[in-house]
């Protein structure tokens, strides 16, 4: 194996439970029942349907659960469809440095894997962990994106290590998974351009199947390609020479107490914008305004304000990720949520008219304070001329505006209404929340089964 993967391998093997410190253990339990209602919001979803379907289909020797459903399938179709109920509504959590994505996203596969080896809570919760640290620190080690390569790429690496770790895998076998991981699965970044099609969410849910998958074949005896970052094609040869961002095995994986939470199901670049035409819409009468600015950030800009298709988005998925749609409609209604993106909404006439007098620019000076804050200005002038303008930076959920466990569990109930009733809601809740004291992991899906 080469410096990089020993660098990687030997920090997941030296971690253990009680290296946590309790924020993490706190912010690691946090983001799965944060990330449980998400997947619950999207239960009903026509894409979650459709992964239910095809998870069901599948069978095999490592079984773990779909949630909502009794019937097991394979580890990796677990991960798979779970994964896309997780991540359909754009609701989990997000990360940013040099590039980033939905650390959360792994949950899905660690999961899966941690059901089908009958893994104890602490374990479990170790395995978040890890998860979290490969993820958020390959973000801070390079930029892929700029690169042509999708978030997924750090996704199935942070799921394949984290599996990797709960099957107990050996050192060698876990440099196998990391090549596994990584050889067959660069994901493309145009999943996210122009017109989004139903693959934007499933591609992280993909690369929690990929990730169960490469520790499942490193496990069964499979060998991967030597070298992978540091060989002669391989990732270094593609996206340049970095180094990794530090591991200390000594200390608490604490990077998961740093991921942003969403309040909106939408793109975390739009979040900042929602909030601001929320503080800004009591103050304009909706048939006064002539002309709405949005500033912000160059990467806000150019994953939800510069393509024509987002302006008259025709799928979720591209309206979830339009900043003019996101305004538009926080003014019209004073809210946006999963209804928010029916289809006989995304043709409303009111809405397109507002859109219509939108425009997005990228202010230099925010573009400055990203990824630190998340700032957006929404100005707003009136047809007698008056301007009105508001600015926000770090949106309700951000590490610096965070939401707390009391937000988060309201968030989960919230979520979770269309699916199941409070009591079973409260004992998820519980569950969860003593997680670290729980034999099996696998108790936990007991209770999403409805």
């Amino acid at each position: 194996m080469d410096n990089t993967t020993a660098y990687l391998v030997d920090y997941a093997m030296d971690i253990a439970y009680e290296r946590l410190s309790q924020a993490s253990i706190e912010a690691s339990k946090a983001r799965v029942l944060d990330t449980l209602g998400c997947a619950f919001g999207a239960y009903r979803g026509e894409t979650s349907m459709a992964a239910r379907d095809f998870a069901h289909n599948h069978s095999g020797k490592w079984a773990a659960s779909v949630l909502g459903s009794a019937q097991r399938t394979t580890a990796d179709m677990a991960a798979f469809a779970n994964g896309v109920m997780m991540r359909y509504l754009d609701m989990n959590d997000m990360y940013r440095d040099k590039s980033g994505g939905h650390p959360s996203d792994v949950i899905a596969a660690i999961l899966a894997v941690g059901e089908a080896v009958h893994a104890d809570g602490r374990s479990f919760i170790a395995a978040v962990a890890i998860g979290y640290e490969i993820y958020c620190s390959f973000c801070e080690s390079v930029d892929i994106n700029t690169k042509g390569w999708d978030q997924p790429v750090y996704g199935v690496l942070a799921a394949a290590i984290a599996c990797g770790k709960l099957f107990g895998l050996s050192r060698d076998q876990m440099s196998h998974a990391v090549s596994l991981a990584l050889v067959p699965n660069m994901a493309l970044m145009q999943t996210r351009r122009g017109e989004l099609s139903s693959w934007k969410g499933c591609a992280a849910a993909n690369a929690s199947r990929n990730g169960v998958f490469a520790a499942l074949l490193a496990h069964g005896g499979f060998t991967g390609p030597g070298e992978i970052f540091e060989g002669r094609n391989g990732l270094w040869h593609i996206v340049g020479k970095f180094d990794w961002g530090p591991l200390d095995a000594t200390k608490s994986p604490d990077r998961v107490t740093n991921t942003h939470l969403k309040c909106f199901p939408l793109g975390y670049h739009g979040q900042s914008a929602a909030w601001a035409a929320l503080e800004i819409r009591d103050r304009i009468p909706i048939d006064q305004i002539a002309e709405i600015k949005i500033e912000t950030y160059r990467e806000a800009v150019d994953m939800m304000g510069s393509d024509p298709s987002k302006w008259t988005p025709k799928t979720r998925e591209t309206a979830d990720h339009s900043l003019p749609y996101v305004v538009a409609t926080v003014l019209l209604d004073g809210d946006i949520g999963d209804e928010s993106f029916s289809a006989e909404k995304l043709k409303d006439e009111r809405t397109l008219g507002v859109m219509s007098k939108i425009h997005v620019f990228e202010d230099t000076a925010l573009s400055a304070q990203y990824p630190e804050a998340s700032p957006c200005r929404l100005s707003i002038r009136t047809t007698e001329g008056r301007v009105v303008d508001v600015c926000v930076q770090y949106p309700k959920g951000h590490a610096r505006n965070a939401l707390d466990r009391a937000g988060i569990e309201s968030k989960f109930r919230k979520m979770s209404r269309s699916c199941i009733d409070e009591t079973r809601a409260t004992a998820i809740i519980d569950r969860i929340a003593t997680l670290d004291r729980a034999s099996d992991v696998g108790d936990l899906l007991k209770l999403a089964v409805f």
